[in-house]
Formats: C-alpha cells, sequence, structure tokens
C-alpha cells in the first residue's frame, strides 16, 4: 500500500509518501509545497492542487492520510489552512482516492505512544520507522511523514472505513 499524507498549510503544505508492506514502512519521497506570500489566495491554492496532482501521478497513492486541523487562536490562519485542507481533499477525490483523517494527537500516539508529545520526539520517531539517516526536514515534511504512518499503524486500510465521507 502507498499512502500519502498531507501537513496541510497555504504557505507550506507538507507531503510524505510511503509504502506500508508485511508490516514494514518504507519511505518513498517527502517535502513540501511551497507559496509564495503576496500571491493571490486562488493561485496559491491551485499550485497546491497541481502539485499534489502531479504527486499522485508520480507515485500513485492508495490513498490519502491528511491532518485535521487544530487552531485555538488565529482564525484568519485557520480558515486559508482549511482551504488548503479541502484542496488535498478535492485532488483525493478527483484521483477517486479514499482520505482519512487524523487529529494532532493520533498522530502523536501512532508515532510515540505520547498523544502529548514534543515535535522533537514525533521527527526522531519518523527517523527511527522509516530508517532515515537524519531527521526528516522541513518539520512540515516530517509531519506529513507522521501522518502517513499513523494511517500505517492505524488499521484503517479499508476504503469502505474512510471518514469525513471522503471517498
Amino acid at each position: 500500500m502507498i499512502i500519502l499524507g498531507i501537513d496541510p498549510g497555504y504557505a507550506i503544505t507538507g507531503f510524505g509518501v510511503i509504502r506500508y508492506e508485511h508490516k514494514t514502512l518504507r519511505p518513498i519521497d517527502f517535502g513540501v509545497v511551497k507559496t509564495e506570500a503576496g500571491t493571490p489566495f486562488p493561485d496559491r491554492l491551485l499550485a497546491i492542487d497541481q502539485a499534489l496532482s502531479e504527486l499522485v501521478r508520480l507515485y500513485q497513492p492508495d490513498c490519502f492520510a491528511v491532518e485535521e486541523l487544530f487552531f485555538s487562536r488565529n482564525t484568519t490562519t485557520a480558515i486559508g489552512t482549511a482551504q488548503a485542507r479541502g484542496v488535498a481533499v478535492v485532488a483525493a477525490a478527483r484521483a477517486g482516492l479514499p482520505v482519512y483523517e487524523y487529529t494532532p494527537i493520533q498522530v502523536k500516539a501512532a508515532i510515540t505512544g505520547y498523544g502529548r508529545a514534543e515535535k522533537r520526539q514525533i521527527q526522531e520517531m519518523v527517523r527511527v520507522l522509516l530508517n532515515l539517516r537524519t531527521m526528516p526536514k522541513p518539520d512540515d515534511a516530517a509531519d506529513a511523514l507522521a501522518v502517513a504512518i499513523c494511517h500505517a499503524h492505524s488499521g484503517n486500510r479499508d476504503s469502505n472505513r474512510a471518514v469525513g465521507g471522503y471517498q
């Protein structure tokens, strides 16, 4: 199974592509899609869509695993990030792929066993679990890999169990 993990954002969207077979995780690719401040917002969303569509074309994932959003302060940032997350869901739907959603607490618990783990702990465990020489950078890419690993460990590998009705 190939899983495309997404850490949504409109300035930086992290992505991580992993293969999960026979209880073994293998990294395929990871990185970020960056959009420049000052670029019209619709163009930023379009750039994210185009990049995610290209990742789907290149790696032919079986599903998307997307981090759910949690914001307690900045509503403007939350709305923009939610729109970028919507772009990821649409990219998956266009490709006919199921979308699985995970809260930050679920991701942290799946990676470290502790739902309140620090960012550095997550990055180190992602490095260990994927047998990488160094911690994946930038943080958004590491977060996306963590979401993909969370999905691999979740047992939600049946497309009939996609959450949020995205399938």
